[in-house]
């Protein structure tokens, strides 16, 4: 299953079976709408805390994603899953409703496409039939904990980027025991964590690009491949100032990439009119934009590769005040639909 240095390939066709996909108020007006299950009309989603409708969030589409199916929790052997918020709470009190045997992730906005490698590695393995995966964010809790609270109204730069409220989960199965054509996951490229010394926490996309390249270098020499092999190569949450590096990066790295088929999730959600700064990020942004758009543009005949790269800052609120520089991290999957 290991190619090369980092990359897993899977032989036994691990696949997506369903998916549930569901926004909060702001995310309704968004470019994608038509691609979630579900929406929230505020933001408090019937709770007395942001941490809380965040837990909702993932909860609705943790079952969006098995009602598709037909299946209950207790058919799921393990729930992959994560989040921003401190010790991944939110995650865990949604782990607490379903029931369903937990591993807890954190890859901070690379956390879908970590969860998605990890299933696809277990299901190709043999160990398990169903395994569901996905992340959340919401923008209120995100900003309480790595800014100011959204009530105190303070000011960020153009740099700065707006944290998406939503959560994406996908059902991950046995390809080989389902006779119907569906996404497979083809591969993964597990990434390295890159430190190019910055710390500006309202530039995450400057932060996080030189670890989005090395994944995505890493990904092709691996597998001996061409980015000409993928129909669409798709960043995690760069937004503009991240992609805008990354493509720099890729020319000094001698690394020919049509700009045409290189696209960002972070620039993808929102429309031009939502002011969202630099763009869109969090989580539950590219979990959003791969299980809801993605797979839908893959379904419609429209796209069948697709190379997914999410990314993260894997910075803390105390990692900040201590006055460390931003390691992040990226993680890179393939899905095919032919």
């Amino acid at each position: 299953m290991l190619q090369g240095a980092q990359t897993w390939v899977f032989n036994k066709h691990p696949v997506i079976l369903s998916t549930g996909v569901v926004g909060g108020p702001f995310e309704k007006e968004c470019r994608l709408s038509s691609d979630f299950d579900k929406f929230h009309d505020d933001l408090w989603m019937g709770q007395d805390s942001y941490e809380k409708a965040q837990r909702v969030l993932l909860e609705d589409a943790v079952q969006i994603a098995l009602r598709k199916k037909a299946l209950k929790e207790d058919a799921i052997q393990f729930f992959l899953a994560g989040d921003l918020i401190n010790q991944i709470t939110p995650t865990t009190f949604a782990a607490r409703t379903n029931q369903i045997p937990y591993l807890g992730l954190f890859s901070a906005c690379a956390i879908s496409t970590q969860g998605l490698a990890m299933a696809a590695m277990i299901i190709n393995s043999g160990g398990a039939n169903y395994i569901l995966t996905g992340a959340a964010s919401h923008n209120t809790s995100a900003e309480k904990q790595f800014r100011y609270p959204t009530e105190y109204g303070g000011q960020k730069p153009p740099t700065a980027q707006w944290t998406a409220t939503g959560a994406g989960v996908a059902l991950v199965g046995d390809g080989n025991i389902i006779n119907s054509p569906h996404p497979r996951v083809t591969s993964a490229t597990i990434g390295k964590v890159v430190d190019m010394g910055l710390s500006d926490p309202f530039n995450m996309g400057g932060a996080m690009a030189p670890a989005a390249a090395d994944t995505i270098q890493r990904h092709f020499f691996d597998l001996k491949i061409d980015p000409s092999y993928y129909d669409l190569i798709i960043t995690g949450d760069l937004a503009e100032i991240g992609r805008n590096a990354v493509l720099e990066l890729f020319k000094k790295k001698g690394l020919t990439i049509n700009e045409n088929t290189f696209h960002d999730c972070g620039l993808l959600l929102y429309t031009d009119e939502q002011e969202v700064y630099a763009g869109a990020s969090g989580p539950g942004c590219s979990a959003t934009v791969m299980y809801g758009h993605l797979l839908n543009q893959m379904k419609a005949g429209v796209l069948k590769r697709i190379l997914v790269v999410a990314t993260g800052a894997l910075l803390s609120p105390l990692s900040f005040q201590q006055k460390e520089t931003i390691p992040c991290i990226a993680h890179a999957v393939a899905i095919e639909y032919m």
